[in-house]
């Protein structure tokens, strides 16, 4: 059997390296992408729609209503979003950016989707930096994710995370090296026009391409 993979797409940094790394090898054939009322999501999907695009796979869009209602995390609810300067502060900005089972429910939903139509694989953009504050960007949680699917599904369905041991200078890194289509991005917190340049993940962002010498995505992605 011919294999065929699914990734979940968010249009940031993480989700279209691992798409680009992996896109061929693992003949990722569908992507998707959730919105649960954060403020980027209608620019994470239409970044997501141009990832799509470019490399030639179905790309599907989950409204998650109900997420939003429960949760004041500040990526939905209207209070400032965490700056590059609460990085000194990791567990802060990680209990104001928190969704509650964010990556459990989608990888539950892209389960589903793999169990009903055969995909062998489901990749998420989970990589080492994140991982350090976030528990559900960890290999243990995908390790644990696997271990559920063996009982949950009939497919078995493996979780792969092409970036679990890189931080976001490597990711970047890997970016260029392989000719990723890094002015397709969306990465932004705030979901303005372009990148603000000053939430948490725009500093990453920013820092990631400084570290790397590139001044041509940085010019072309933020304000």
């Amino acid at each position: 059997m011919k294999t065929k993979s699914i990734i979940l797409l968010s249009g940031g940094l993480d989700s279209l390296v691992s798409l680009g790394l992996k896109k061929e090898e693992l003949n990722v054939e569908l992507a998707i992408t959730f919105n649960y009322g954060q403020k980027s999501a209608q620019k994470e999907i239409n970044a997501s729609e141009k990832i799509c695009n470019y490399y030639g796979i179905k790309h599907e869009v989950i409204n998650l209503d109900w997420l939003k209602r429960i949760t004041q995390t500040t990526l939905v609810a209207d209070k400032e979003v965490p700056t590059g300067k609460e990085l000194e502060n990791p567990e802060d900005s990680a209990k104001s950016v928190w969704v509650p089972n964010r990556n459990g429910l989608f990888l539950n939903i892209a389960g589903s989707f793999a169990d009903s139509l055969g995909y062998n694989y489901i990749l998420i953009g989970a990589n080492k930096e994140e991982g350090q504050t976030f528990p559900d960007n960890t290999q243990e949680f995908i390790n644990s994710v696997n271990a559920e699917f063996q009982y949950s599904t009939m497919a078995k369905p493996k979780v792969i995370a092409p970036l679990i041991n890189y931080d976001k200078n490597d990711i970047v890194m890997l970016a260029l090296k392989n000719k990723i289509p890094l002015e397709l991005t969306m990465s932004c917190y705030n979901g303005g026009d372009k990148h603000c340049g000053i939430c948490e993940y725009c500093t990453r962002l920013k820092h990631a391409l400084s570290a790397n010498g590139d001044t041509y995505y940085t010019g072309i992605l933020f304000e």
